[in-house]
C-alpha cells in the first residue's frame, strides 16, 4: 500500500520522481546562491503561533475576497511559467482544480497552454499575468485576448525587466519542449507517465507566444525573441498605460520595498503582490513574509496587499493573513501537486492547505478568517515594520 499523502512535502517528493529533472529544477530553484529562495520558507517557519483553549470553534469560515472576487479561502494559484511541462496540459488541469476549489487561477504569459485553450476548459473567469515587453503591439494583443476570453483581473509583473541567473536552468539546458540530447532522453525514459502525457497533447511550447508574436513560428525563433523582449526600460508610466488599456482590475506583482508600494498605491492599481519572484530574481533580497509588514504599514490601507513566496501550508497562509495580507498566492505548492498527479494532485494540494488553515485558525482561537490579526502570533517571533526597515538599512550600508 502506498503511503498516504498528507503534506505538500509529500507531493513534492512524488513530483521530483515523476517530472523530468530540467522541469522539476525549473520550478524548484532560485537564483544565484538560492539564499532568498530558502529564506522564503525559513522565515515563515520562525513565526510561532499562540494556541488558545476553551473557545467556541464551531461554524468556522475561511471565505473572503481577493481583488474584489469572492474566494473560498485566501489563496490563489500564482502565475507560473512552463506549467504545462510539469504535466501535460498543466495549465488547463490547474485551472479546473482551482475552479472546483473556489479559488482564482492565474495564467502566465509564459504558459504552455494558451489563453484560449484554458478558457475553453473552464466555466468561470480566470486571471492573466502579463510581462512588459518591448513589442508594445504584442502586449496590446495579449491584453485584447485576455479581455476576449473574459479574464477578470490582470496581474502585471514588475520584477522581471532582466532575468535573474538560475544556475540549474543553465546546467540543465532547459527548453520547452526539451532538446533531444542523450542526457534528456535517458532522463525522460525513466518517466514514462510524463512522456505519455506529453506525446498525447499538441501543447508543448509557449502557447501565448508562438503564432501570435511577430516572426515567432517555431522554437528557434522563440528563444531569440524572449531574450530580446523583456523591457529594461519599464517605468510607472508603462503601468499607467497598461492600466488604462486594460480598464479592469489590475494587480501589480513584484513589490518588495515600501517606497515601491507607495508608488504602486498612487498608480491606480487595485492590489499589489508582495513578492520576490519566488527567490528567482534578486538573490539576497528580503523574504516576502519579512517584507510584508513594512509594506502593509507603508500603504496604510490605500491599496489591497497580497503576497506570495514560501507558502507550503495552511499555517503559512494564516501567518501571512495575520501580518496584513488580504490573500496569498501559491506557486511551487500547486506545481508539486500537478507534477505528482495532474488535476487530482492540484486538488489534493488545495485540500491540504484548506484543512491546515481551518484547523490552525481554530486552535488559535478564531472562527472567521476576517477576524484574524497579529494577536494569533507570539510577540518577538514575527517580522515587524521596524525590523524590515532595519534589514533594508543594513543591506544599504553593506552595499
Amino acid at each position: 500500500m502506498s503511503r498516504p499523502i498528507t503534506t505538500i512535502e509529500d507531493l513534492r517528493v512524488i513530483a521530483k520522481r515523476r517530472v523530468p529533472k530540467m522541469f522539476y529544477d525549473y520550478a524548484d530553484s532560485g537564483s544565484w546562491t538560492e539564499g532568498t529562495y530558502r529564506a522564503n520558507e525559513a522565515d515563515f517557519a520562525a513565526i510561532k503561533l499562540r494556541q488558545r483553549v476553551a473557545v467556541d470553534m464551531r461554524d468556522r469560515s475561511l471565505r473572503t475576497e481577493m481583488a474584489g472576487q469572492s474566494v473560498s479561502m485566501p489563496v490563489a494559484l500564482a502565475p507560473t511559467g512552463l506549467t504545462g511541462m510539469q504535466h501535460a496540459d498543466g495549465e488547463i488541469l490547474a485551472a479546473r482544480a482551482a475552479e472546483k476549489a473556489g479559488v482564482p487561477f492565474t495564467l502566465s504569459t509564459m504558459s504552455i497552454c494558451s489563453l484560449e485553450d484554458v478558457a475553453a476548459h473552464v466555466t468561470k473567469p480566470f486571471w492573466f499575468q502579463l510581462y512588459v515587453m518591448r513589442d508594445k503591439d504584442f502586449v496590446s494583443s495579449l491584453i485584447a485576448r485576455a479581455k476576449a476570453v473574459g479574464c477578470s483581473a490582470l496581474v502585471l509583473t514588475l520584477d522581471l525587466q532582466i532575468l535573474g541567473q538560475r544556475h540549474k536552468d543553465i546546467i540543465n539546458g532547459m527548453s520547452a519542449p526539451p532538446k533531444l540530447t542523450a542526457r534528456n532522453i535517458l532522463d525522460m525514459a525513466i518517466r514514462p507517465r510524463w512522456v505519455s502525457g506529453i506525446l498525447g497533447t499538441k501543447r508543448r511550447t509557449f502557447g501565448n507566444i508562438v503564432g501570435h508574436a511577430k516572426n515567432v513560428s517555431d522554437l528557434s525563433s522563440l528563444s531569440s525573441w524572449t531574450a530580446e523582449q523583456f523591457d529594461p526600460a519599464l517605468s510607472w508610466d508603462d503601468v499607467k498605460r497598461i492600466r488604462d488599456e486594460w480598464g479592469g482590475t489590475l494587480i501589480l506583482k513584484g513589490i518588495l520595498d515600501p517606497e515601491d508600494a507607495r508608488l504602486a498605491a498612487e498608480s491606480g492599481a487595485d492590489s499589489i503582490i508582495v513578492s520576490n519572484h519566488g527567490g528567482r530574481q534578486l538573490d539576497g533580497a528580503l523574504s516576502s513574509i519579512a517584507a510584508l509588514p513594512g509594506i502593509v504599514e507603508a500603504v496604510g490601507g490605500k491599496i489591497e496587499v497580497l503576497m506570495d513566496g514560501g507558502i507550503r501550508s495552511g499555517q503559512d497562509v494564516l501567518k501571512a493573513r495575520a501580518l496584513g495580507a488580504r490573500g496569498t498566492f501559491i506557486g511551487r505548492a500547486f506545481l508539486y501537486g500537478l507534477g505528482a498527479d495532474g488535476e487530482r494532485g492540484v486538488t489534493r494540494c488545495l485540500d491540504i492547505i484548506r484543512k491546515e488553515l481551518d484547523v490552525t485558525m481554530a486552535l488559535c482561537g478564531h472562527r472567521d478568517i476576517e477576524n484574524v490579526g497579529r494577536e494569533i502570533l507570539v510577540p518577538g517571533t514575527y517580522p515587524s515594520p521596524a525590523r524590515s526597515a532595519e534589514h533594508r538599512a543594513m543591506a544599504t550600508a553593506a552595499g
